[in-house]
């Protein structure tokens, strides 16, 4: 079983999480705080496995909260926050230190979302667990309800790649469950004039555009969050916005992004599937492809495709992942060409780009 402790100044919401959680035959939920020091106090007695915490509590904040228990006793941390554009900037800092996922509630009708969102939920404790016990992801699909999965033919169907003509390289890059930090860690070292670079981080609305202005305050690289109609371009990496599936697609030797709206791929909008797959058909043999740290396998069938067309692509290892799930996937389905501790994937990179 997995121990769950929630913190939510809302009973309500701790009623309602209690309740979605504990519909799931292996999660428990050992108990409930209203803030981060009636948590910390429950926690001197019976340590969780995972912790799931709202930001805006009285007497300890959410964050507070995050950074006492990442010093004391280090912990896999879900934020379930309603916290969105005013304060999403707080939801980005929570990443920095530490947590693994966000949940986004709205700010109203909190319990119908909590409650239609289950699957979402519980999905992210099982990967928080994962990443505290560093297993494989071949053991955590055993854990895992199966549920039936759109692939990318929801939004774009295989066709065919265009005759183009060209030599531009374009990076293309997938992550979730720890990606915000191994983005960050690989987008620092890019140089100003690196090839233009387009990501899909699994993240809620609203938080990737605070997410990408963080990170264009400690780049070389320009970052922002993609529009529709967005140039990719040499110095500037683009990441999908949250709830769009963002495309690469090309118009004569302009490469630019399509930000629509669509269905769930494998679980997810974005969908790390529908921007390898596009990368595929427009870029081909000119693309490098990044799977990195994350739950579940979006992104695997996409890699393969951009694989076969000639594209260099490379996976994440183990060691250096939160959880080896998207990159373990990936590799399994014949589509990486190298893995690579997360420290050397920015050298990797550029090597290749300037062959």
């Amino acid at each position: 079983m997995i121990k769950v402790l929630v913190v939510d100044d809302s009973a309500v919401v701790r009623e309602t999480l209690k309740t979605v959680l504990s519909s799931d035959p292996e999660i428990e939920v050992m108990g409930t705080a209203q803030d981060g020091l009636m948590a910390l106090s429950k926690m001197k007695a019976e340590m969780p496995d995972v912790l799931l915490t709202d930001l805006e509590m009285p007497r300890m904040d959410g964050l507070t909260f995050l950074q006492q228990v990442m010093a004391e006793s280090p912990m896999p941390v879900i934020i379930c926050s309603s916290m969105a554009e005013e304060g999403s900037s707080n939801a980005v800092r929570a990443l920095e230190y530490g947590a693994l996922d966000i949940i986004q509630k709205p700010k109203v009708g909190t319990k119908a979302f909590l409650e239609e969102s289950r699957i979402t939920i519980c999905d992210a404790v099982h990967a928080a667990f994962a990443a505290r016990k560093r297993i494989t992801q071949k053991t955590v699909r055993t854990t895992l309800s199966v549920e039936p999965k759109l692939t990318a033919d929801a939004v774009l169907d295989k066709g065919t790649t265009p005759v183009l003509e060209t030599t531009e390289r374009v990076v293309v890059m997938g992550a979730s469950t720890g990606g915000t930090e191994a983005l960050k860690a690989v987008l620092e070292k890019m140089p100003a004039d690196a090839p233009g670079i387009v990501i899909v981080q699994h993240m809620p609305e609203n938080f990737t555009r605070s997410f990408a202005e963080r990170l264009d305050g400690l780049c070389k690289i320009r970052v922002k969050e993609a529009a529709d109609g967005d140039s990719v371009v040499r110095g500037q990496a683009l990441i999908a916005p949250g709830n769009k599936h963002t495309l690469l697609k090309r118009s004569g030797a302009r490469y630019f992004v399509e930000v629509r709206d669509g269905p769930l791929v494998t679980r997810h909008r974005p969908s790390v599937d529908v921007l390898f797959r596009s990368a595929a058909r427009y870029a081909g043999k000119n693309a490098i492809g990044v799977i990195m740290t994350g739950m579940g396998d979006d992104g695997a069938r996409g890699m393969k495709e951009l694989h076969d067309t000639g594209a260099y692509t490379i996976a994440q290892d183990e060691q250096s992942c939160v959880v080896f799930g998207m990159p373990a996937v990936a590799i399994e389905q014949g589509g990486i060409d190298t893995v690579l501790p997360l420290t050397e994937i920015c050298a990797d990179v550029i090597s290749h780009a300037n062959r």
